[in-house]
């Protein structure tokens, strides 16, 4: 696991990247909330610096072309700041670095914010150690379920699904997971999804919180 912080002589190339340069915005939430797309991995740098990135998976891949065999490496990243963000991604290159580079800038693109909470019955309302509510993702054939757990109880959960979840900050759940659970790349992914999926029926109430704060 290591730390990444690139974005030393960065010229940003869209309106979100010059508006995170000029300070228009400073935090993560003001970027996803602009309503314009991440394109750039740099201005996720200046936003969360230190972000962690965990490789759940390498591997190698053939195909045959008409120019004869070609191998290529395809890497499962996971990056987040074990405090509410968190991005996925898979990326294909010649070289293991390539790929695990590739992984890495493309997982920042994809960043959420994790709708951390206290669900659980069994715990006190206004804590962010597990999730406000069940969420389930899916990929491939598996199925991630992960259901919200009281402080103190940890993750029970398989060793791809603690990794996401460690990485968004998520300190207690209890989670299942059906379906071909030993493909890495399905299992993480559905974990991503299940996370995002939470995150996204929050949205028309953040939504309307960003709205009301612009017409006052």
């Amino acid at each position: 696991m290591s730390e990444h912080n690139d974005d030393d002589g960065w010229q940003p190339q869209t309106r979100l990247g010059r508006q995170v340069q000029d300070d228009e915005i400073t935090t993560m939430d003001q970027a996803l909330n602009s309503g314009l797309p991440l394109k750039e991995p740099e201005l996720v740098d200046q936003l969360l610096p230190g972000l962690e990135d965990e490789v759940l998976d390498i591997n190698m891949v053939q195909r045959m072309t008409d120019s004869g065999r070609r191998v290529k490496f395809r890497c499962v990243c996971v990056i987040g700041n074990r405090d509410g963000y968190l991005g996925y991604a898979q990326a294909r290159d010649e070289q293991v670095g390539g790929a695990i580079q590739k992984a890495i800038d493309v997982a920042k693109l994809n960043i959420i914010k994790v709708d951390r909470g206290s669900g659980s019955w069994e715990d006190s309302a206004g804590g962010v150690n597990s999730l406000v509510r069940r969420a389930e993702g899916k990929a491939g054939s598996v199925t991630v379920t992960i259901e919200p757990a009281p402080q103190g109880l940890g993750l029970a959960a398989a060793e791809t699904v603690s990794y996401v979840l460690e990485l968004a900050g998520v300190q207690d759940a209890w989670t299942q997971s059906h379906g071909n659970t030993r493909t890495t790349v399905n299992l993480a992914k559905a974990t991503f999804n299940a996370l995002e999926n939470a995150a996204q029926a929050r949205t028309p109430q953040r939504a309307k919180a960003v709205q009301k704060e612009a017409n006052n």
